[in-house]
């Protein structure tokens, strides 16, 4: 079985390395780092992850490099985890080189911000491709050093995929089968893409923490961080109240697309319960979302994106962070159109929306135009 990783992220990273635990699974990763595929061809073929208990796991990677054409050669298995922005030029560069002799399940990790859509688009009419995408990342990551090695974060207990709505029935056991096979997690086939693409995430949680950080009457509106904090244990108690508001929002958008689809989409529940279900023991305190956010050890570590000062001491939010250029260009902005299209109200998701743009003052707005002109309205 032949595996292509399209990103070398700390999730392709991480993932490359837990692939190769596997007998009979071959890894390539395909980069935009030359770099990084230098580093790869000159020796240096061993990543490494370390296990947040300890110890560590290596895997020799069979390829990394940055031709597509290569990379992609008589893969079964395509996974994409680069960022939401960088997806839809990706997913054109590797549409041509995909094999067309045989069937090749091309999906992300994770699957949110409309990727059904996006490969819709990029892959056309060509039914040997089949397009999924995964509700969450298995673990969390951090601390990578690329080429080298990565620190494996909190596991998920259940792990769920989706298939596109194009996708014929056999393709659900196929891609159950073939996941079956990469990781040790049960994985769940869920029955309709919209699962994933409104599980509450990193849309509704980052834009929501900012908010609380250095929005209005924030701690630090008007102030310079004095040292690195974490997204989650340091989360203050204003930003997990607008994840709140938020993420009942997005419930709003789930029971409106219910009601106009015709779907069941019974899977995507409040965000707090989808943390404990996913996280249980590792959350010290779950009585509450800000209790959770800053009690669970699966979290712990994992810094919010901050940088030097460039007008004096102390640190910044980095603009550049994924935060902003993936969570709310494209992520929250599928989100609004997603609730003009189905008529709900959403304020807290445009107030963190407005503000996050204006805050940052030169975010470039993605286009959405992948999203099927018919949708919803067609169906109502």
């Amino acid at each position: 079985m032949k595996v292509t990783i399209c990103g070398a992220g700390r999730t392709g990273h991480l993932n490359a390395v837990l692939f190769k635990q596997r007998d009979g699974v071959d890894v390539s990763v395909l980069t935009s780092s030359a770099e990084l595929a230098d580093k790869w061809s000159g020796g240096e073929q061993v990543w490494r992850v370390n296990l947040p208990e300890g110890g560590a796991l290596k895997g020799r990677i069979d390829h990394v490099g940055t031709d597509p054409r290569t990379a992609l050669a008589d893969a079964d298995l395509v996974v994409v985890t680069q960022p939401a922005q960088a997806r839809p030029a990706l997913l054109q560069q590797i549409a041509p080189h995909l094999p067309d002799s045989k069937r090749v399940f091309v999906g992300a990790i994770p699957g949110f911000c409309g990727f059904d859509w996006l490969a819709e688009t990029a892959f056309g009419e060509r039914e040997n491709i089949v397009i999924w995408g995964m509700k969450d990342v298995p673990h969390t990551a951090y601390n990578l050093v690329a080429g080298s090695e990565v620190r494996m974060g909190g596991a998920k207990a259940q792990l769920y995929a989706a298939l596109h709505r194009r996708e014929a029935a056999d393709a659900k056991e196929e891609l159950s089968d073939l996941l079956a096979r990469l990781y040790e997690a049960p994985v769940g086939i869920l029955d309709d893409y919209l699962e994933i693409t409104l599980t509450p995430g990193n849309a509704l949680m980052h834009p929501a923490v900012l908010y609380g950080l250095v929005g209005p009457g924030a701690p630090w509106e008007a102030l310079p961080f004095e040292e690195p904090i974490c997204w989650w244990s340091d989360c203050p108690r204003t930003g997990a109240e607008m994840l709140e508001a938020c993420d009942a929002e997005n419930q709003a958008l789930k029971h409106a697309a219910e009601r106009r689809l015709k779907v069941d989409l019974g899977s995507i529940k409040p965000l707090r319960q989808e943390l404990i279900e996913a996280y249980g023991d590792q959350i010290g305190d779950d009585s509450t979302m800000y209790s959770l956010l800053r009690t669970n050890s699966a979290y712990a570590g994992i810094r919010a994106p901050l940088v030097a000062n460039p007008d004096g001491p102390g640190l910044v939010i980095d603009r550049e962070s994924r935060a902003f250029h993936e969570d709310i260009a494209f992520g929250q902005a599928l989100l609004l159109e997603i609730a003009k299209r189905l008529d709900v109200p959403v304020p807290a998701i445009e107030t963190t929306y407005h503000w996050a743009r204006a805050y940052h003052g030169n975010l470039p707005q993605p286009p959405l135009n992948f999203v099927p002109v018919t949708w919803a309205e067609a169906i109502g």
